[in-house]
């Protein structure tokens, strides 16, 4: 189980709970990981970073403060992104989810159409619109 977990670096960070705004990654691409736990760092927030969705779920299940989960959308398997979306919601019906890839991805929207109000992001890692893509997640949950 590869888990890391990454602390922000700016008392000016945005603040969510008494923990600041955490949020935790998902995806089985070390690069990827690394550059999305890049631009949130960055943006001020909190990382956690799985490699599997199971560890992003047991995460969830532990019941650690997280204010928004970025899944890659190349997570496959048993715990594809989808299904990962789908437990995340029934564990935390108020999390925002943010599936994002650096891949092309035809079915992108299909994809999301297995889970409501959920954030989609293509070509994200390199673009920095992962990061982006969170403040406004945390925005229309009144978190800034």
């Amino acid at each position: 189980m590869a888990v890391t977990t990454s602390q922000q670096g700016t008392d000016r960070a945005p603040q969510g709970g008494c923990y600041g705004v955490q949020v935790l990654i998902a995806g089985r691409r070390k690069r990827w990981r690394d550059e999305v736990v890049g631009q949130i760092r960055r943006a001020g927030f909190s990382t956690t970073a799985c490699d599997s969705g199971v560890d992003a779920l047991t995460v969830l299940a532990l019941g650690l403060p997280v204010d928004v989960l970025v899944i890659d959308v190349s997570l496959s398997g048993a715990l594809c992104c989808a299904k990962v979306a789908v437990e995340a919601r029934a564990l935390r019906p108020g999390l925002r989810i943010v599936m994002a890839s650096d891949l092309s991805q035809p079915n992108l929207q299909e994809l999301a159409g297995e889970v409501a109000d959920i954030e989609l992001i293509a070509h994200a890692a390199r673009t920095g619109a992962v990061a982006h893509t969170v403040r406004e997640a945390l925005s229309s949950r009144g978190i800034h």
